[in-house]
């Protein structure tokens, strides 16, 4: 018998807008805390904390400047004019399902405006009806690293209750206006990353918040970020019916670096710091082990009464994540080598090689990490986000990109195994940046995951014109085939 991946099963690809769209300041636009984001090319692109350190003064000096150059999300892959071309190109690939966001800061450009922009609805109406044109579902992020800038220089962000509120008025928007065209949505991308960069995901700033304690400050809108996410489960499931919400984690797979019981309780215990956001999510309820965290580290969270109420009766129907690499973890960790992870430093694994940016290559870790998460929740998953950075060079019009099919091939191997041996529930996977777009960690348009090639370097400099790598006609294949094109001749 043939293996292939289950009927139904959701192929596709990943954007986000603000790494895709670009247009930062067209169609009623606002300016995103992503639109204040710049490279430092001149840092280690392994160095995670000092990529993407900001401050008050930083994102002052980002306001005087019209510079897209040292600001590489106003530009991205400048989707907001090639969209059509894009999604055209998905639907050759053969997409069942394209994840994308909708910049809140598109809506409503301040946060707090009365109305929305009908311009920046308009747009989206455009877009999901390119898609639904070839029959490409959309899976919509609510948020994903770009709260308008208004809400932290007027508002601090996240911190505020005030947000919530806002949060909530923008998806009751998005969910009526888009209730014909969308059934399957996310609400906050990474929604743990925020103890990681609390800025792009909370419009958290340090230097704002003096004389605080600044993890109570992190975890008090991660709490307003949970009612948040529940209140937008409740509105969309009343406003679409059928619809279905999903939670998106960083899922960190953490080893032990030896078998020493300590180095196996760290690993337990950070693997349990990156859990306890979905955890919350799923069950709609803060872990025991949060709260004793909260309690052990004079950490107290202001709640309004019936926020957990709310957070209970809602939970997410589905658990999404990302998954790029793993990584070990010790007790003692001084001496052993370290390198770059997904929004993280670890230390480095040596059995698995590292991409061009220091992160590791682990297809196994990716079984490993849907049986946990499906142990763990029984609710179904969806990979919405997996791929390999890398330096590609465009020659004659294509991208020789074999060592990205080698990455897909391996990681889609375990996918399968881990349906057909493990009993794991996956809905669906969407490559990350399926197109080139500016990553995240390093703000680079060189550090490349896209079936298609986009024409421009790190400064915005190129036509953006649009090339078809190896790995185009290869994903095709894999999606026309149901996966069993992978398994021919074996």
């Amino acid at each position: 018998m043939v293996r292939k991946f289950p009927d139904g099963f959701l192929w596709g690809g990943a954007t986000a807008a603000n790494q895709y769209e670009g247009g930062w300041n067209e169609g009623g636009k606002g300016i995103s805390v992503s639109d204040c984001a710049r490279h430092h090319l001149d840092i280690d692109v392994q160095d995670y904390h000092a990529q993407n350190a900001i401050t008050t003064k930083d994102i002052e000096e980002a306001l005087k400047s019209q510079d897209d150059s040292l600001y590489p999300k106003r530009h991205g892959s400048d989707g907001y004019h090639h969209y059509k071309e894009d999604i055209k190109l998905f639907a050759e690939m053969g997409f069942k399902v394209y994840r994308m966001s909708i910049a809140w800061s598109r809506i409503f450009p301040n946060g707090d405006d009365e109305q929305p922009n009908e311009e920046g609805l308009k747009f989206y109406d455009d877009v999901f009806d390119e898609c639904l044109k070839y029959g490409i579902e959309p899976l919509v992020t609510m948020s994903h690293y770009e709260p308008p800038l208004n809400i932290v220089l007027n508002y601090n962000g996240w911190a505020s209750r005030e947000v919530v509120d806002m949060f909530v008025k923008y998806v009751e928007v998005i969910c009526e206006r888009y209730k014909d065209k969308v059934k399957y949505w996310l609400t906050f991308n990474e929604v743990d990353s925020m103890i990681r960069h609390p800025y792009t995901t909370g419009g958290l700033v340090e230097d704002r918040f003096p004389g605080q304690n600044f993890q109570q400050v992190i975890f008090q809108a991660m709490h307003h970020q949970f009612v948040a996410s529940a209140l937008a489960t409740k509105i969309c499931h009343e406003k679409i019916p059928g619809s279905k919400v999903g939670c998106m984690l960083t899922k960190l797979t953490y080893y032990p670096y030896t078998c020493k019981p300590e180095d196996v309780l760290q690993a337990q215990q950070d693997m349990r710091s990156t859990y306890c956001y979905s955890d919350t999510q799923v069950f709609g309820e803060y872990p025991a082990y949060l709260l004793a965290k909260f309690k052990n580290e004079g950490i107290h969270i202001q709640m309004e009464e019936g926020d957990l109420d709310i957070m209970k009766k809602y939970p997410v129907d589905f658990v999404s994540f990302s998954y790029y690499s793993s990584s070990c973890v010790a007790k003692d960790d001084k001496g052993l080598k370290k390198t770059a992870a997904n929004t993280n430093v670890a230390i480095k694994n040596p059995y698995i090689p590292s991409s061009d940016w220091g992160w590791q290559i682990d297809p196994i870790g990716l079984r490993v990490s849907l049986v946990d998460l499906y142990d763990r929740y029984r609710k179904p998953l969806f990979i919405v986000e997996n791929g390999l950075g890398a330096k590609d060079e465009l020659v004659d019009g294509t991208v020789d990109d074999q060592y990205r099919i080698d990455y897909f091939d391996a990681h889609f191997r375990e996918m399968l195994n881990a349906i057909e041996i493990d009993g794991v529930d996956l809905m669906g996977y969407t490559s990350w940046g399926c197109i080139d777009l500016v990553s995240e960690s390093t703000k680079q348009m060189s550090k490349r995951y896209g079936f298609i090639y986009v024409d421009c370097d790190d400064l915005g400099n190129g036509t953006y014109k649009r090339y078809k790598k190896k790995s185009f006609d290869w994903y095709k294949k894999v999606i026309e085939t149901n996966g069993a094109w992978l398994f021919e001749g074996e």
